[in-house]
């Protein structure tokens, strides 16, 4: 498992880039997350919920109530215009941080 205390600074664009891949609804985000980390890296409940509410706040992602499934309805998360281009500008924000740690940190 990763510190937490790593990734965190980066919840947000982790979680923009799962809704701009697809509408998603908080499980499954968190799923993903856990999968495509080779469950290295978890996120708490509430921590998602947390950021999926200020992003939404923020008019960065939107909400709506899905099909019902499995006897209950979702709440779906999409991305808005404004999201789409803050998630690029955070990507490239993280590609020269990648960069810049990478010649730090090598020999």
């Amino acid at each position: 498992m990763i510190n937490s205390d790593i990734i965190r600074g980066h919840l947000e664009s982790v979680i923009l880039k799962l809704i701009i891949e697809q509408d998603r609804y908080g499980y499954e985000i968190a799923n993903c997350i856990s999968e495509r980390t080779n469950f290295k890296f978890s996120i708490k409940e509430a921590t998602l919920y947390s950021i999926v509410s200020r992003l939404e706040k923020r008019d960065l992602i939107e909400s709506y109530i899905g099909e019902k499934t499995h006897g209950k309805k979702r709440r779906y998360y999409k991305i808005t215009s404004l999201g789409n281009a803050y998630y690029y500008e955070k990507k490239q924000e993280w590609l020269l941080l990648k960069s810049i740690l990478g010649t730090l940190l090598e020999e």
